[in-house]
């Protein structure tokens, strides 16, 4: 890979975002909006019920806008160039795919990094809820694994994008909330029927999250969880590599890649 390269996709990144009333909207407001609605209602709860009851809905908000900012970035990167017929133009230069792919998953991870500090200050400063209570290895444990999961989900989108194109492409924003609740990001699992618990640990950020509520009233790292969290992110990040090359390949083929912008 050529970072030169990374930075030209990088650099389009930014000035999209910066031109795009679509992109401001959909990341930084609504990441805004949420924490601020949020908040008040765990403000509301934390007086109805115990602190950190009321309080799973705020940290679960603020955790879950990781894996949501860092998959919408990846997925709905692509969709602009196709949007703009600037597709197949992209790939006439000398940038292979994973130069590509790769240059999307950095933008999200910076755009991620800006909105999580924007909604934690708000959440600290307006709420009186500090994100650093969860202890800053849990924190980094935390984010790391929420965003490979993000990366994969968003993988796996931008590669049936390329094969189905544009008809499919609400997927790219909207997919990704089903497994909000399957992840038991606002509540904890056992709230789940029994069926869908085994559901939930099958997910990483199910135990992220569970964790995080854990870590509301003790700062110590679960082990247990952090390790199953980054051994199926391991297991799921190679599967979307290995289903979005596929996809990639027969878009390729069937002509579909170069349809997309038709």
């Amino acid at each position: 890979m050529r970072s030169e390269r990374i930075y030209a996709i990088l650099l389009q990144e930014l000035f999209i975002t910066r031109r795009s009333l679509e992109v401001i909207v959909d990341l930084f407001f609504m990441s805004l909006m949420t924490v601020i609605v949020f908040g008040f209602v765990s403000r509301f709860l934390v007086g109805a019920l115990n602190a950190n009851t009321g309080l799973y809905l705020l940290l679960g908000m603020v955790l879950w806008e990781i894996v949501r900012v860092n998959q919408y970035s990846l997925s709905v990167g692509s969709l602009w160039n196709i949007w703009s017929r600037n597709l197949s133009n992209m790939f006439i230069a000398p940038l292979s795919v994973t130069e590509y792919v790769a240059a999307h998953m950095l933008s999200g991870l910076i755009k991620t990094v800006f909105t999580f500090g924007m909604i934690c200050a708000i959440a600290a400063y307006g709420f009186h809820f500090n994100i650093l209570r969860l202890g800053l290895l849990n924190l980094v444990l935390f984010f790391a694994n929420l965003t490979v999961f993000a990366w994969a989900v968003g993988l796996v989108l931008l590669g049936v994008i390329f094969l189905a194109g544009t008809r499919i492409q609400a997927l790219a924003w909207g997919l990704i909330f089903l497994f909000q609740p399957l992840t038991a990001a606002f509540f904890p699992v056992s709230v789940l029927p029994p069926a869908l618990r085994q559901i939930a640990y099958a997910l990483p950020p199910t135990f992220v999250f569970e964790a995080a509520r854990q870590a509301l009233s003790r700062a110590a790292v679960n082990w247990p969880y952090a390790a199953a969290a980054s051994a199926e992110n391991v297991a799921y990040f190679g599967a979307a590599v290995v289903a979005f090359n596929l996809m990639f390949a027969r878009s390729r083929k069937t002509g579909q890649f170069a349809r997309n912008e038709g």
